[in-house]
């Protein structure tokens, strides 16, 4: 169809398309476009991040090698600084409060340094995951990849020091008369299920440090208050036998403590199931599913939204 314009030229009226009238978002699913930087679905994800496996484990080991390049003792620190935590719980609660309540030395000392190493992998892996996607801003905003690759990467970081310093906790163990059994294999599923609930854990605190940085100052508070009700120093069922046997209950089944006395079990001879709550690999792995599967769907719904404004 053609009109006339006034100076006699022929002017050709558009021809309808069949994409008039739609909207952009009926279009965009017409060519099967997508948003840029959209959140995929939950299995495409973790397929994604699947695909970045190589990524996330060359990320966790250099920045261990980094973590300690600028100290002379260099890597050193990673089994130094839990064993100067350990030694200064002793001297205080072994020592002078007598928080090992009848426990021979020969049990106390590993069960002490146990519970700080232990302890350590948690809180380490919570305070990195604060900080994963804040503290990251450069590489989330340059580069398309999975976010949830930083705090899992963190939390294989956190991993990778304890199984150095497992070498001393060895030692120290072997040196108070608690030699290798079979019993020594459970360290393999317990260590297992904390880093599944650990990385549960870092993915929360990324998101929520994501957008609150000032958590990062907050957190260490927290972590010293969750370190006093977790038994690290002392046995929670001797210290509060003249307590409400609920409040026993509940920091027992608190997952630092679960985890804490599965290893400790494992290791130290003389440290038994009588010093462990009932069920107690049964909630091992409620803590580790429930956290574990929470978090990462947690983090997986603002995947769209890190690094933004």
């Amino acid at each position: 169809m053609s009109d006339t314009t006034h100076d006699g030229a022929i002017a050709m009226s558009p021809t309808p398309s069949a994409d008039d009238g739609l909207s952009p978002a009926e279009l965009a699913a017409k060519y099967g476009l997508s948003v840029s930087g959209a959140r995929p679905g939950l299995v495409q994800y973790v397929r994604q991040l699947w695909g970045r496996r190589h990524f996330i484990l060359a990320f966790s080991q250099a920045k261990l090698t980094a973590q300690y390049s600028q100290a002379k003792l260099g890597q050193l620190w990673q089994v130094a600084t839990p064993l100067l935590n350990a030694l200064v719980y002793f001297l205080i609660f072994g020592l002078i409060l007598e928080a090992s309540k009848g426990m021979p030395t020969h049990i106390y000392i590993p069960f002490l340094v146990t519970g700080v190493f232990v302890f350590t992998f948690t809180q380490s892996s919570v305070m990195a995951g604060v900080r994963a996607i804040s503290n990251n801003l450069g590489l989330v905003r340059a580069l398309h990849f999975p976010r949830a690759s930083l705090p899992i990467s963190f939390a294989l970081q956190q991993l990778q020091q304890l199984l150095f310093s497992m070498i001393v906790l060895v030692v120290i163990v072997v040196a108070f008369g608690s030699y290798p059994t079979w019993s020594w294999l459970l360290i393999v599923p317990a260590l297992a299920l904390q880093f599944v609930f650990n990385t549960g854990l870092a993915l929360i605190m990324a998101r929520l440090g994501s957008k609150t940085p000032d958590l990062a100052q907050l957190m260490p508070f927290i972590m010293r208050t969750w370190l006093y009700a977790s038994g690290v120093m002392f046995s929670i069922p001797v210290m509060l036998a003249d307590k409400p046997a609920w409040i026993a209950d509940v920091l027992m089944y608190n997952p630092a403590a679960i985890y804490m006395d599965l290893i400790r079990f494992a290791l130290i001879d003389g440290y038994g199931a009588e010093n462990l709550p009932s069920h107690v690999w049964g909630a091992g792995l409620i803590w580790a599913a429930l956290i574990g599967c929470a978090g990462f769907v947690y983090f997986w719904k603002a995947e769209e939204r890190y690094g933004r404004g």
